[in-house]
């Protein structure tokens, strides 16, 4: 099962964002669990500069707008 999280203070791109990588992993067929940090001192200490972000397993691989459904697609499958 991967960990992703989103980070963000909860605007619309970020709940778009937590709803882009539900549909990737279930269109995937992988396991995830999915947690909102929407706390801005825990969104810095994860190094996200700008919202929303995402980390996968402890990773951070995007930061800013809404990510490239592809290459979500390519972070999840790794």
């Amino acid at each position: 099962m991967k960990d992703v999280k989103v980070y963000g203070p909860g605007c619309k791109r970020c709940e778009t964002t937590e709803a882009m990588v539900r549909a990737a992993a279930q269109k995937l067929g992988i396991d995830v669990q999915v947690e909102k940090v929407t706390d801005m001192a825990s969104i810095a200490k994860a190094g996200v500069m700008s919202t929303p972000g995402i980390s996968i397993d402890g990773k951070l691989v995007h930061a800013g707008g809404l990510p490239d459904a592809t290459k979500l697609e390519t972070w999840l499958q790794s």
